[in-house]
Parts: C-alpha cells; structure tokens; sequence
C-alpha cells in the first residue's frame, strides 16, 4: 500500500472490500510504543487508546509521557490501569530487557511493538562531528534493533505479533544535508527486510516498514545539527506537510492488515520516492541538480533564523 494523497472517506467507503477493520483487528492487544511523548507516537497514543487497547508509552521525557497519558484518558476509552508509562532510553540497550520484562509483568503480552523513536539531522557531512553519525545509528537504528531483538522471543514462544517500523520517505530516498539520518534509516530497511525473511516459519509474526513523508512534527526543530550538543530549533514553515493525525489513521490501517511495506506522502513527495524505486538514474541526476539549491537555501535558511517557507518542494523532503 503506498498512502498517496486522497480522501481518507474513501479508504474508509472501499475499506470492508480489502482490508480489515482497524478497531476489529487492534481491540484488546498490547500496544509498545517507542517515542510517544510527541508528533507521530504521541497521535499514535491517542489513536490507539479509543480502540480498547492497553498501552505502553515508552520516551526519555517522562514529564511528556504523563502529559500523553493524560490526554489519553481524557479522549479516550481507557481506564489508567491500561496505560503504562516505561521511561526509556533506546541509546540505553542495556535497559531494554529489563523494559521487556516490565511490559510482560503488567500486562502479561506484548502484541505489537511500535519502533518510532528516533531524532532527525539536518547539516552537512563535511561540517558535521564524527559523534553526531555516532549517535545517529545509536539511537534511530541500533536501539530498535536492541528492543525488537529483546522482544522478538516473546513473539516467537507466542508464534504471534507485530513488529511496526516507523522508518522514513529518506529510508528510500537520499536527500543532502541529512546524511547520518538517511543511513540510520536505510539501515533499518535493509535489517527488518532481511529479519521478515528469516521469519517466514512464523507466519504469525509480521513486520510493517512504513515510511511517511513529511509530517506536521517537531522532528526538525529537534533534529541534530553539526555537533551533537547543537539542534536546528527553527522548524520553519510546516503548512505543506502531511497533519499527524491522518498519517497516523493511515499507519493503523496498515498495523491491523499487517501490510509489509507502507509509504504515506503526499505528491510530490511520494512521486520522488517512487523515481528513487524505479528510474534511480534519473533520480540521482535530480538530486543532484535539487540539492544544490537545498543546500543553499539551508544556509540561508538558518543563518538568517528566518521563518520563511523554502522555495522549491524537493527542500522539504528530509523527515
């Protein structure tokens, strides 16, 4: 399924004839959710808690986890016994097993584990710390290997689960100034593709890599900069990106059908993605004729601090 734009009533209308009801398949399973204390995890939560669930909102900010929990409680159909705040630190992976442990002694399961934590880049590679690409791979790509790994047993003796992705259009597709983000992510597409092959005696058990593209998020004012004391701050202008709640709406559709591969974007991002699948020669020549005018506008962008919009689409296509 690749999300391309379109009403989200008529997925709903066509929605009995292909696929299953979301509230049918995800009532009543055990949702693991990495980075829900804000943009996709935390729509996720509030998604998911009007569907009967019970929660696990995992983050480093504990404050914003509880902020989550409440605001699930007020909107949604759960009771506070269904929600377990797990502060949780993916660079930390000596602590996801005893993380596992906590899930499996409150709620006994572990139906689904969402990997959506991870932090975005935006610098150029020549200008950037050796130790911003370190922290990179630690957190978006080796820490969701070390959770899903001390998860996957679980699944395994159960012979059931799902294992979500929250990957990225920069997974498939290479953008400049964002070179250590866009390694983690193909990293990540190129593990979970290779682990879905070795599950094959599992048929119970299935993955769902799902790349949105832009998004309404504080992913780049948070992302990292040159050094990895530095972040971006000024997010810019964010009113041509996809709202976080239909992505996320989309991203459940996915999750209940256990679809395996899932790109959300809107045009003309999805368009590029879909040149980077099948024409790549043409896609590398626009690129780098694009990324020139990316870089430029960059330091334009934020050398002056200014607020105003990017002019040419393909800038933006860096979440």
């Amino acid at each position: 399924y690749r999300g391309e734009k379109c009403d989200l009533s008529l997925i709903h209308s066509f929605l009995p004839l292909f696929l299953s009801s979301i509230e049918w398949e995800l009532t009543d399973m055990v949702v693991w959710v990495t980075g829900a204390s804000s943009g996709i995890g935390e729509e996720l939560a509030y998604q998911l808690s009007k569907l009967g669930v019970s929660l696990v909102l995992s983050a480093r900010r504990v404050h914003e986890l509880e902020r989550v929990k409440r605001k699930c409680l007020e909107n949604g159909n759960l009771k506070g016994k269904d929600i377990l705040i797990l502060p949780l630190d993916l660079t930390d992976r000596s602590s996801h097993e005893g993380a596992t442990k906590a899930v499996l002694q409150e709620f006994g399961k572990i139906d689904i584990l969402v990997n959506n934590g991870g932090r975005s880049q935006r610098s150029l590679i020549m200008d950037t710390n050796f130790d911003v690409f370190k922290e990179l791979i630690e957190l978006n790509y080796l820490g969701t290997v070390s959770l899903t790994k001390c998860v996957l047993p679980h699944m395994i003796e159960r012979k059931q689960g799902k294992i979500v992705i929250v990957n990225s259009l920069a997974g498939i597709v290479s953008v400049p100034l964002s070179g250590g983000y866009c390694a983690s992510k193909h990293a990540l597409r190129g593990f979970f593709n290779c682990l879905r092959s070795e599950l094959t005696k599992y048929p119970g058990i299935s993955i769902s890599n799902i790349y949105p593209g832009p998004v309404y998020s504080n992913i780049v004012k948070n992302a990292l900069a040159e050094e990895v004391t530095k972040t971006v701050v000024h997010a810019g202008d964010q009113s041509y990106k996809m709202a976080t709640s239909r992505c996320v709406r989309l991203m459940l559709i996915a999750m209940a059908n256990d679809l395996k591969e899932v790109w959300i974007a809107e045009h003309p991002f999805l368009l590029v993605a879909y040149l980077w699948q099948y024409m790549p020669t043409l896609a590398i020549w626009m690129t780098n004729k694009l990324g020139k005018k990316r870089i430029n506008n960059f330091q334009i962008f934020y050398k002056v601090k200014s607020n105003q919009r990017l002019p040419f689409f393909f800038l933006h296509l860096t979440v």
